[in-house]
């Protein structure tokens, strides 16, 4: 609504809002900050839990930071713009969202007070952009470099990433099985290695307890072979990889048989029966005794290839088929008739057992060794999907780790040497960027200072310390949150990889950036009740289009 010589002009839809200038901005730091205040407690191998409930009762309870935030359903537009953050965070380093989405958050607050300064906008988004580009210069020069295949520092990555999961006390297991893992699907490309995590498949089975979690090196199928005829194992398999049904196809269109005596019913039947015997003999001609396919088999089929002494296994999904062919060699078939054995895949063994009260089939010893499942146990559900989000994170970082082989070391000791640097830098620049950069340096504090908190430190001790002690020049001082002190996070093994520091700094400073720059939020109205009845206004009571007659 506007108003032109006296005269209201509208120029929005009805019910749409509108806000400006400094409303408009606090109102979007306000959203981004209670985002960041939600996974705050989170952080930290003495960070807390959460339980997520959905709108069907579904309970998850984690302290993953992408995770809480897809659960919980945001409306407001710059809190979305969080919730990306830690998305992003998650889909290019797998690690570090909490910390990305805390970060961000600080840097809003931080802004906030410079613009309640009088401090454009603009100039503190110049600031954090410089800051920013100095801070990951900073990390490069005090990364450590390692060897992208050794073993003991990739384990202690793992076991970093996890030490603020649920599976903390399980974590030795787990980083070992992590790291074999990533090493046994890492290949060589020129001078650097290159990791797939799609090569690793992740298994989850209620049951047993996370100390049962194990590494199979080649392929789980959370299936059991179709027929009580049919061997349970299998050594040296042949395996058919097939995207097509083992039953006799039923027409397109309508179709009727008239049949006047039961001989012709028999003879019907009989000849069903003889194509699908003629179907096994084509499989079973071949060297086959493996057959694994993504649709139906038919349960005379299944009776046939028992006889033939074949495993079935049917309704594989499409993924899983997928990872078979890369495993074990096969080519998926489309068409029986082509089928021949250049399409067969190679494995050493099949074999069905038992995992809790369900059966699964392990294809182990593929002819492509670059094919690993973890098979996940736990007490119970909620543990066992906590436990594949924790090996997800420690997967990713092992990843990062061995593609990029740069470290850091944790515990908050590199964000306060940023800090440190960044309060360096602010000096030479001119003018109100300055500010802009000191900011930076402060929000930064903001990863040791949430560290402290968790485990019940307090934060101004915790603080104060730390500069003192990154001002003697100790560059790996951190926060032991266990023995709640101060100490030289290098001698405690705990290790991050540089490119999660480095998405961090990145992705949160553009979030900041992007929602700084917001001066105006126009909302226009939503749509609301079902649409008019054909006919019009016909259809509705009163007077024109539902509304009171006379109007």
């Amino acid at each position: 609504m506007s108003q032109a010589g006296g005269v209201p002009v509208l120029i929005l839809k009805e019910g749409s809002t509108r806000s400006r200038g400094r409303t408009a901005q606090h109102n979007n730091f306000m959203a981004a900050r209670i985002i960041a205040e939600a996974v705050k407690s989170a952080l930290g191998p003495k960070g807390m839990d959460k339980m997520l409930v959905d709108s069907l009762g579904d309970v998850t309870i984690t302290s993953d930071g992408r995770t809480i935030l897809d659960e919980i359903n945001v409306e407001h537009p710059a809190a979305k713009m969080m919730v990306e953050v830690a998305k992003t965070q998650d889909e290019e380093v797998g690690d570090g969202t909490t910390s990305s989405v805390i970060v961000a958050g600080e840097l809003l607050g931080k802004a906030e007070e410079l613009i309640n300064k009088n401090v454009h906008p603009t100039v503190i988004i110049d600031g954090y952009r410089k800051a920013a580009e100095k801070a990951l210069e900073a990390l490069e020069k005090i990364a450590i470099t390692v060897k992208p295949t050794d073993k003991e520092f990739l384990k202690k990555v793992a076991m970093t990433s996890m030490a603020s999961k649920l599976v903390a006390d399980n974590r030795e297991n787990l980083a070992e099985i992590a790291v074999d893992s990533v090493l046994h699907v890492a290949h060589k490309s020129r001078e650097e290695y290159r990791v797939d995590l799609d090569d690793i498949m992740i298994v989850k089975k209620p049951g047993e307890s996370l100390t049962e979690t194990k590494l199979v090196k080649g392929i789980i199928l959370d299936k059991e072979i179709v027929h009580a005829a049919m061997p349970k194992r299998v050594e040296n398999a042949k395996i058919a990889l097939l995207n097509v049904a083992i039953e006799i196809e039923k027409t397109e269109f309508d179709a009727k048989i008239n049949i006047d005596s039961p001989e012709q019913m028999d003879a019907f039947l009989k000849e069903e029966e003889n194509m699908l015997k003629e179907l096994v003999e084509n499989i079973a001609s071949t060297i086959t005794n493996v057959v694994i396919c993504q649709k139906g088999i038919d349960d005379m089929a299944q009776h046939f290839l028992g006889r033939k002494g074949i495993i079935a296994v049917k309704r594989v999904k499409k993924s899983d088929m997928e990872k078979l062919a890369k495993a074990t060699g096969g080519r998926l078939v489309t068409n029986l008739e082509d089928f021949t054995e250049k399409d067969i895949g190679y494995t050493e063994l099949v074999e069905e057992r038992k995992v809790g009260d369900e059966k699964m089939v392990f294809i182990e010893g593929c002819k492509n060794p670059r094919s690993v499942s973890i098979l996940i146990r736990g007490g119970t559900e909620r543990i066992v999907d906590e436990g594949e989000r924790s090996v997800h994170d420690a997967l990713c970082v092992v990843r990062d780790v061995v593609q990029e082989p740069k470290i850091l070391v944790g515990g908050g000791a590199p964000e306060i040497e940023i800090s440190r640097i960044l309060r360096d830098y602010a000096e030479s620049l001119p003018g109100r960027e300055q500010l802009a950069v000191q900011k930076f340096a402060e929000a930064m504090e903001i990863i040791p200072l949430t560290l402290g908190e968790n485990a019940g430190l307090d934060p101004i001790d915790i603080l104060s310390s730390l500069r003192a002690r990154h001002e003697k020049g100790e560059l790996w001082a951190g926060v032991d949150v266990f023995e709640g002190k101060v100490k030289d996070m290098k001698k405690l093994d705990v290790y991050e990889p540089l490119v999660v520091k480095n998405q961090i700094i990145k992705s949160a400073t553009e979030a900041a950036c992007m929602i700084l720059k917001v001066d105006d939020v126009i909302a226009t109205a939503k749509v609301s009740g079902p649409p008019m009845p054909p006919g019009g206004a016909g259809g509705m009571p009163g007077g024109y289009g539902g509304m009171p007659p006379g109007y």
